[in-house]
Formats: structure tokens, C-alpha cells, sequence
């Protein structure tokens, strides 16, 4: 019975699915973390000068 049970392999390939993604959310909120406030910047530069841009062109 307990060879039976360790043979079992039917949830494995759910385990597998399931620690892949864990693996890409963790991997996620880490570059988030070290990334952050540079992306932000970037975001931030981007849109002032769109506005600027956009400001000169219609008035």
C-alpha cells in the first residue's frame, strides 16, 4: 500500500503548474521592488513631456 502511494503521481503535474507561477509572481514583485521608482521616473518624464508638447502645439 505505502509503495502504491508513493508512486501516485496524479497531482504532480498541478504541483508543477502551481510552483512555476509562485515562481514568476515572486520573480514579478522583485523586479517591481528594484525597478520601481526608476520605471516611475521614466512614466513620470514621458508624460510631462508629452504635456509640454502638447500645451506648445495647441495654444
Amino acid at each position: 500500500m505505502l509503495k502504491k502511494f508513493l508512486n501516485d503521481e496524479t497531482g504532480q503535474g498541478m504541483t508543477e503548474y502551481i510552483l512555476i507561477v509562485v515562481l514568476v509572481a515572486v520573480a514579478a514583485i522583485v523586479v517591481v521592488k528594484v525597478f520601481g521608482e526608476q520605471i516611475k521616473s521614466l512614466f513620470q518624464k514621458s508624460t510631462d513631456k508629452i504635456k509640454t508638447e502638447t500645451e506648445d502645439a495647441f495654444n
